[in-house]
């Protein structure tokens, strides 16, 4: 009933359906299982983009920008918005579906904010799984958003065919405080805000950067990286973006690249739900739950390294099936 209800579209089943995977009850997670089998068929028909940034780089205004933009165009778009996670109450800090009022209500776009929890990469566990829930409710641009919070931004990368990365005007100053990890990952470099005193900034901004991608390979052989300006809040350079990003598209279609790239990507997810059910399993284990509290004991009172402990656990888990 619920696959069917998501098939025709329905919003409110997405957002039901995105609930259940991102659940942690056990019988919500044989439920998730069940339906993103049952909907697999209907999934893979989008354009995959994970957008990145620093925190006040403007983000969530350029992806409303985008996002508008694009459903002017006829398209369906889904923003699947990764926030901070509160360390008390667990959920979002910043609430980015807030942040984006006129995409929010916008009939033909879906936007839905998660808290991050304890998974780096700028995303939360189940981001895969919403993007297939969303691409089977027929939306065919999905935007990841992440956190945003440095260096860590790179899980999305795995999980999306595009990867964007957004800068604030700064030059040489900016260009210390991007690691080398991300500027490799990304496709597309957008240097936003260039508008009034800032647009002089941010053209140098550009060349400084098209001048240090030159020492840095491109993550894939048929598509070199672009770096250009836009104005989120102008709704400037947004046009052209949309037309770079169809550009890379055509061009991993003609080399076969964007399907190796998602069969990668598939095999990637199962190797890590792989390792986060065994993880899951050896804790909640009975005979490893009675091991764990002397060994942790002995580990913060630097009696015993960690790694022994953790070959421990390994070993009486093994022993113990």
């Amino acid at each position: 009933m619920l696959a069917e209800q998501i098939l025709s579209g329905d919003r409110r089943a997405l957002a039901k359906a995105i609930t259940l995977v991102e659940s942690t009850r056990v019988d919500h997670g044989e439920q998730a299982v069940d339906l993103l089998e049952e909907l697999m068929p209907h999934t893979g028909k989008s354009i995959r983009l994970g957008i990145s940034g620093a925190p006040g780089v403007g983000k969530s205004t350029f992806i409303e920008s985008l996002g508008n933009y694009l459903t002017e165009q006829g398209h369906q778009v889904a923003v699947l918005a990764v926030d901070p996670t509160s360390a008390v109450s667990g959920g979002s800090i910043l609430g980015d579906k807030t942040r984006m009022e006129t995409l929010s209500v916008n009939p033909n776009a879906f936007v839905r904010p998660s808290p991050a929890g304890r998974t780096l990469g700028g995303v939360t566990r189940r981001t895969r799984e919403s993007l297939l829930l969303c691409e089977a409710a027929g939306y065919d641009v999905i935007l990841v958003e992440t956190v945003g919070v440095g260096q860590s931004e790179t899980a999305v990368s795995d999980m999306t065919d595009m990867f964007l990365l957004l800068l604030s005007p700064g030059g040489g100053d900016d260009l210390q405080g991007i690691k080398r990890g991300i500027m490799e990952l990304a496709d597309l470099v957008l240097v936003n805000k260039a508008d009034g005193d800032l647009a002089s900034l941010a053209k140098q901004t550009v060349s400084d950067y098209r001048a240090a991608l030159h020492f840095m390979q491109a993550r894939t052989p048929s598509w070199t990286t672009q770096v250009n300006t836009c104005s989120a809040l102008n709704n400037e350079g947004v046009e052209s973006t949309w037309a770079t990003v169809q550009e890379f598209k055509e061009a991993l279609i003609q080399s076969g690249e964007l399907d190796s790239l998602r069969a990668k990507q598939a095999r990637a997810w199962m190797w890590a739900e792989t390792a986060e059910s065994l993880i899951a399993d050896l804790k909640s284990h009975s005979s490893i739950k009675a091991l764990v509290p002397e060994l942790e004991r002995a580990v913060l009172a630097g009696e015993l390294p960690a790694i022994v402990a953790a070959q421990r656990l390994i070993k009486h888990y093994k022993s113990a099936e």
